[in-house]
C-alpha cells in the first residue's frame, strides 16, 4: 500500500471513531477573541474587580469623618421635696429641658459645635424659663494640626484605592498572559496531532510496503523487518493517542480561562483562527527595564505600601507634640417667665456671652507616641529595602525574559533547518531502501527523527510566542500590548 492508501486508511479509522461519539460544535476564535472572553468571564478577574469598588466605598466612608453630627434631646423632671417644703407650698416642682447640637470637624483640624438649650421649671413660684444658643470652636496648634485621625484615614483610603487598582491590573496581566500561553499551547497541540498522524501514516506505509515485499520475495520474512514495522506502527499510535489527550487537555485549559460557565463550552471544539508564526522582534533590555520600573503592578504596589507607611509616620510624628489648642465660644442668653420670653431674647441678641483661651496637655513621659514613631520609622526602612529588592528582582526577571525570547527566536530558525534536513535525509534513505541499499531499521530511525524535528519546529514557534508574552508580563506592558483599557471609574 502506498502513502496515499495509508492516509485514506487513517482517515477512515478517524471517521469511524468520530461516528461513535457526538461531533462537537466548532468555534473559531482568534487570540483577541479569547482575551475578550476572559476579560468578561474569567472568575479571577471578576473577583478582583470588586476590590477597587470596595476601596472606593471605604474612601467615601473615610470622608464621613467630616459629616456634622446632629443631636437632639428632651427631658422631663419631677421632684417632690416633701417635709418642711410641703408646708410652705413649694413641695412639688416639674421641669422640661431641651438640648440640641450640631458638632463636627473641618479639614484643618478645627472642631466646632453649634449648641442650643432651653429649660423651664414650674410648680415653684415664680416659674422660670432660660437657656443659651451659641457656638464653640477648638483649633489645634501642634498635635492634630498637620494631620489628625480623619485625615490619616482619608489618605490611607486613597492609597488603598490605588493599591487595589494595581491589584486589578496585576490580575488582568496574569489572566491575559495565561490566555496567550493557553492559546499558543492549543495551536501547538493541534499541529502536534497532525505531526503524529503523519508519523503514523509513514509507519503504516512502511509496514504495508514491507508486507508486499515479503509477498513478492524481495526481502526475507525472517529478518525481523515486519516486526520492526509493527512496533513502529504501535508506537506511533500510542504517540498519537497521547497527542490527542494533550489536545483535549489544552482545550480545557483555555476554556477554563475564558468562561464562567464551563457546561456551555464543554462540547465546543475551539479552533484557533491563526497558525503559529514567528514575527521578528528586536530587544532592548534598557527599554524593558524602564517599562518594568514604571509599569509593573507588584512594584507599584510595593511603592504604595512604602508611601502608606510614610503617611502613618507623618501622623505618628505629629502625635509626639503636646496638645495646644485655641478655644473660643460665643452666643446669647435667654430667660423669662415662658418660652416666648426666652426665644424673644435670643432673637434680640442683647444678652451675649463669649469666651476665649487656650488649653495644654501632654503625657509626662510621652513614651507611647515617641516609641510608636520610632517603631514605624523602622518599618519604613524595611519597606524601603523591600522596594529596592523588588526592583532588583524585576531587573533580573526582565533580563532573563529578554534572553529567553532571543534564544527562542534563534531556535525557530534552527528547528526549521533541522526539519528540512530530516525530510531530505528520510527521502534519500527511502530511495536507498527501495534500491535494496538500506535497512528497515535505518528508515524507521529517520522517520522518528523527522517526527521529532517536526514537533520541535512547532514547539519552537510556540515557545517564541510564549516568550514574547512572558517578556511583556515581566515588563508590565501586557495590557498596552493587547490594547486593554483598565481605567477604573
Amino acid at each position: 500500500m502506498n502513502k496515499i492508501g495509508a492516509s485514506l486508511l487513517l482517515a477512515g479509522l478517524v471517521s469511524a471513531a468520530a461516528a461513535q461519539t457526538n461531533t462537537p460544535a466548532t468555534r473559531v476564535l482568534s487570540l483577541q477573541d479569547c482575551i475578550t472572553e476572559a476579560l468578561q468571564h474569567n472568575f479571577d478577574v471578576r473577583v478582583e474587580r470588586y476590590e477597587p469598588e470596595k476601596s472606593l466605598l471605604d474612601l467615601h466612608a473615610a470622608y464621613a469623618g467630616y459629616d456634622p453630627v446632629l443631636s437632639l434631646s428632651g427631658t422631663h423632671t419631677h421632684n417632690d421635696a416633701g417635709g418642711f417644703a410641703r408646708t410652705n407650698g413649694v413641695a412639688v416642682t416639674d421641669g422640661n429641658s431641651f438640648n440640641s447640637g450640631l458638632n463636627g470637624a473641618l479639614p484643618w483640624g478645627m472642631t466646632y459645635g453649634l449648641n442650643g438649650n432651653i429649660a423651664d421649671t414650674y410648680g415653684a413660684s415664680p416659674e422660670s424659663t432660660g437657656g443659651q444658643v451659641g457656638a464653640t470652636l477648638t483649633q489645634p496648634l501642634l498635635k492634630d494640626f498637620w494631620i489628625d485621625s480623619t485625615r490619616l484615614s482619608i489618605s490611607a483610603a486613597k492609597n488603598t484605592l490605588k493599591y487595589s487598582e494595581q491589584g486589578l491590573r496585576q490580575q488582568l496581566i496574569t489572566t491575559v498572559s495565561a490566555v496567550e500561553t493557553a492559546f499558543y499551547e492549543l495551536i501547538y497541540a493541534r499541529e502536534n496531532v497532525k505531526v503524529e498522524e503523519e508519523a503514523l501514516v509513514l509507519a503504516q506505509t512502511q509496514l504495508n510496503d514491507d508486507n508486499q515485499r515479503v509477498q513478492i520475495k524481495v526481502i526475507a520474512e525472517r529478518g525481523g523487518t515486519i516486526e520492526q514495522d509493527q512496533a513502529q506502527v504501535a508506537q506511533s499510535r500510542a504517540n498519537l493517542i497521547a497527542a490527542q489527550f494533550t489536545l483535549e487537555s489544552d482545550q480545557n485549559a483555555l476554556k477554563n480561562l475564558i468562561t464562567d460557565d464551563y457546561l456551555q463550552w464543554h462540547d465546543v471544539d475551539i479552533e484557533p483562527a491563526t497558525k503559529l508564526e514567528a514575527v521578528r522582534q528586536f530587544f532592548d533590555v534598557q527599554d524593558s527595564w524602564g517599562k518594568g520600573m514604571t509599569a509593573r503592578p507588584d512594584l507599584l504596589q510595593a511603592k504604595l505600601t512604602l508611601e502608606q507607611q510614610g503617611i502613618q509616620l507623618k501622623y505618628d510624628r505629629n502625635q509626639i507634640f503636646p496638645q495646644i489648642d485655641l478655644v473660643g465660644s460665643y452666643g446669647y442668653n435667654g430667660a423669662g417667665n415662658g418660652y416666648s420670653d426666652a426665644f424673644g431674647q435670643y432673637a434680640t441678641a442683647n444678652r451675649p456671652f463669649w469666651s476665649y483661651g487656650g488649653q495644654f496637655s501632654v503625657p509626662l513621659s510621652n513614651a507611647k507616641a515617641r516609641n510608636g514613631y520610632k517603631a514605624d520609622k523602622a518599618i519604613e526602612q524595611q519597606y524601603l529595602l523591600k522596594v529596592k529588592q523588588l526592583e532588583q528582582n524585576v531587573m533580573v526577571e526582565i533580563d532573563d525574559a529578554v534572553k529567553q525570547a532571543q534564544s527562542a527566536w534563534e531556535s525557530v530558525d534552527a528547528t526549521k533547518q533541522a526539519r528540512i534536513s530530516a525530510e531530505a535525509a528520510l527521502n534519500a534513505e527511502q530511495g536507498k531502501y527501495a534500491a535494496g541499499k538500506s535497512t528497515t531499521f535505518t528508515v524507521l530511525q529517520l522517520q522518528n527523527n523527522l517526527t521529532a524535528a517536526r514537533s520541535q519546529e512547532i514547539r519552537a514557534l510556540a515557545n517564541y510566542n510564549e516568550a514574547l508574552s512572558n517578556l511583556a508580563q515581566q515588563e508590565g506592558s501586557t495590557l498596552v500590548r493587547r490594547n486593554v483599557d483598565v481605567t477604573v471609574k
